[in-house]
């Protein structure tokens, strides 16, 4: 349980990093996914670039189409009206320079009723960050391992792994939050990255596989609901195995198709009874 009522917002994810609670965070692309997840107590819900992947079958997050996700943001909204909710500008916007950044930030909030978005960003990316603080767009930096900047599955590595790498982590996310950053997320960096984040910065700090530290944790959902055949990351529990559930009634499905059991009496529309006078 999340022991918070109501509508969650920047500032309660504040007054739980202030009293040393863990926030919860996992992606979702639809409004059933969304309902779930309101119900079950997640905080905040990530439109993730991902989607290019789990949901497209695309090999890199690059692919993930800005029309698609707004569309897809706006009904992650109507699914779980109180959570705080979090586009990710893929790489489509990021590309674009920061005007292009902020007309897609623009289109996530005010059209699907985002409360933030995420922003992958590069060392020099704090332009952006404050150009997203001009317009008074709340903005998440993600720093670590930048899944838009890896062409290839071999490119997904840890990052921040010596001191030297640590050292500017550090830097890079002070650089993000003197920008106007509201948030960090730091992806596949070690426990020790996380923490030396953590003490530099005065924001809630969301881990994607990056250690305890952290005052918050994101997934991909269907990492965790085992959903797909890929083979999720390490720092994924793997809580049920979806898969499986559905390829056993799709293949009921096909046996009673063959054997002729479906349709059966109760599948069937019966005729109206005739009046008799």
């Amino acid at each position: 349980m999340t022991g918070v009522s109501g509508r969650i917002t920047l500032q309660t994810l504040r007054q739980l990093k202030q009293a040393g609670r863990r926030f919860a965070m996992l992606t979702a692309y639809d409004y059933p996914t969304a309902q779930l997840a309101q119900q079950a107590g997640v905080h905040s819900l990530l439109v993730g670039d991902s989607l290019a992947c789990v949901i497209l079958g695309h090999p890199s997050t690059r692919q993930a189409p800005l029309d698609l996700m707004v569309t897809l943001a706006e009904a992650v909204r109507r699914g779980a009206p109180d959570v705080y909710l979090v586009g990710d500008l893929p790489y489509e916007a990021t590309c674009s320079g920061p005007d292009g950044v902020v007309a897609a930030a623009r289109r996530f909030c005010r059209q699907a009723g985002c409360d933030a978005v995420k922003f992958e960003a590069p060392p020099d990316g704090a332009a952006t960050i404050a150009a997203l603080q001009a317009a008074g767009i709340q903005t998440i930096a993600h720093l670590g391992l930048r899944p838009q900047t890896v062409t290839s599955p071999e490119g997904y590595k840890a990052q921040a792994r010596d001191q030297a790498a640590i050292a500017e982590l550090v830097e890079s996310a002070r650089r993000m939050v003197a920008a106007g950053a509201v948030m960090l997320l730091l992806e596949a960096v070690p426990a020790e990255a996380s923490a030396a984040v953590v003490a530099a910065v005065d924001v809630p700090v969301i881990g994607c596989g990056a250690g305890p530290a952290c005052h918050g944790h994101v997934v991909v959902t269907q990492d965790m609901i085992g959903l797909g055949t890929m083979r999720p990351p390490r720092f994924v529990p793997r809580y049920a195995q979806i898969s499986d559930t559905m390829l056993a009634a799709m293949r009921r499905w096909v046996d009673e198709i063959a054997a002729g059991s479906y349709p059966a009496p109760q599948h069937v529309y019966p005729l109206r009874r005739e009046q008799t006078s």
